[in-house]
Order: structure tokens, then C-alpha cells, then sequence
């Protein structure tokens, strides 16, 4: 696909696609929506990590609100379903790891598609707002099932009820983001990170994803019997073999994703 909105980069194994819609601060369109879906699903198929930014200063400003022509004719309960669905879906289920690096500001379905992502790495300077009450909405593109996991109950509800601007401090505070970090290192930080990552045992990490998401349906019991079954799978990778050698031998080990 010959994307318009959005730019893919893959080298060393590291995955990302970066927004490029700058002029309206990255703003989602139906087109950024599809192409946002493609660029995820081909990187999971050539890479080893996905990292989610944006271009200029801002990580996305959600979703279009196009002209005022165009708001008595919006169909929103179609757009989420047939944009929105696809597009989170197939960032949540990728196999590979993903990192959002919210290079700024992160507002309404922008800052829900930010935590999608596994993992969340903010500059200091960015701000996540969810912005919905503020035009007469309800937090969606997985507002609602993100933030009451990441920060609880009290905190998801202030949060979508006052529509106040969290800071990346903040965020990271209360457990909404992994960490957050100087804006001068910013850039640095997130490859290192993904780099990281791009270079780990693939088919564990693909594993963590499932057994710490698994852990809010079960009970302890199931949680235990998963355990035991994804670590059998582990124990049977390349990988494993190579990081035991790897720690009996004393040197760094050569993961290869498999």
C-alpha cells in the first residue's frame, strides 16, 4: 500500500509507524484509520517490536471532526464499529510487542489508540485528555476498557467525567503509561527500548502479552493451569535453549525470535 497519512519504517527488526498528518495534529481520519490497520498488520509480519509516534508536535488529536456541514451527517456508532474495531483490534492482538511514543499531546480516540499499545512511553511534555464529554460523548476507542484496567475506577471516572489533561507525569503516576520521559531524550529512549526488545526471545514476549491480559478473567487456578501451558511452549523455543547456554556460559544471548 502506498500509505498518505502515515510513514513505515522497518530496520533491525524494530518496526514504526509514524502519523504524518502533522498539519492537523495527526488527526484520524477513515483513510489514516485503514492505513494505520495495513501498516500493523505488515509490520507484525516483518519485524520484531511495533512502535506507534507521530510526526510534529502532537502524537494524535483523535478523531477528525471534519467541518460543521458534516456533524448532523456523521454516523458514530458505523465509525467505530467498522474503522475503529479493525484498526485497536489488530494493534491489541499483534503478536509482536508494540510501544506508543507519544511525542505530545494524545486527546479522545488519539489518546485511547496510544493505550492500545503493550507498552507507553510519553516525553515529559506530552498530555493525554479525554476529551469526549466536552462535545457530548463518551470516551470510545477503548477508553473505556483501558483506563479503569490501568488506573481504576476512581481515577478512569474523573478522568472521563472532568475531560481534564492528564500530564505524562501524571500518567505515569497512576499507571497509565510505563514511564515518562525528558523531552531531550525522548527520541533516544523509545529506540533503546524498542531496540531492546526487537533483539528479546519473540515468542515469550507474545506469551506475557496473554498470560498477564488472561489474568483479569480467571480465576487463580485457570490462571496457574495457563501458566503452565505457555511455559511449555516457552520451554520448547529456540530461545529458551539459547538463554539457559547463554546464563551457564556467562555471556549475553543471541536471541533469534524463535
Amino acid at each position: 500500500m502506498q500509505y498518505e497519512t502515515l510513514r513505515l519504517t522497518v530496520s533491525n527488526n524494530v518496526a514504526v509507524i509514524e502519523f504524518t498528518r502533522d498539519e492537523v495534529m495527526n488527526a484520524l481520519n477513515t483513510q489514516m484509520r485503514a492505513e494505520i490497520l495495513h501498516a500493523v498488520k505488515s509490520a507484525e509480519a516483518s519485524a520484531r517490536v511495533l512502535v506507534l509516534t507521530g510526526k510534529g508536535r502532537a502524537f494524535c488529536s483523535g478523531q477528525d471532526l471534519g467541518d460543521r456541514a458534516s456533524v448532523a451527517s456523521t454516523d458514530l456508532e458505523r465509525t467505530l464499529r467498522d474503522e475503529y474495531v479493525p484498526m485497536l483490534m489488530a494493534i491489541y492482538n499483534c503478536r509482536i510487542p508494540t510501544i506508543s511514543a507519544v511525542n505530545g499531546p494524545a486527546a479522545g480516540a488519539g489518546a485511547n489508540l496510544a493505550l492500545a499499545a503493550d507498552v507507553v512511553i510519553a516525553t515529559k511534555s506530552a498530555v493525554f485528555l479525554q476529551a469526549f464529554t466536552r462535545i457530548g460523548l463518551i470516551p470510545d476507542a477503548g477508553g473505556s476498557y483501558f483506563l479503569p484496567r490501568q488506573v481504576g475506577m476512581a481515577k478512569a471516572m474523573g478522568a472521563a467525567l472532568f475531560a481534564e489533561p492528564i500530564t505524562a507525569d501524571q500518567a505515569s503516576a497512576m499507571g497509565m503509561i510505563w514511564e515518562a520521559v525528558a523531552d531531550e531524550e525522548f527520541a533516544q529512549h523509545w529506540l533503546d527500548r524498542a531496540t531492546y526488545l526487537a533483539n528479546g526471545p519473540t515468542e515469550a514476549y507474545t506469551r506475557v502479552k496473554k498470560i498477564i491480559r488472561s489474568s483479569f478473567e480467571n480465576d487463580l487456578e485457570k490462571q496457574l493451569l495457563l501458566e503452565a501451558k505457555l511455559q511449555g511452549e516457552c520451554g520448547k523455543t529456540h530461545d529458551f535453549r539459547e538463554g539457559v547456554l547463554a546464563f551457564l556460559d556467562k555471556r549475553a544471548a543471541n536471541y533469534e525470535g524463535r
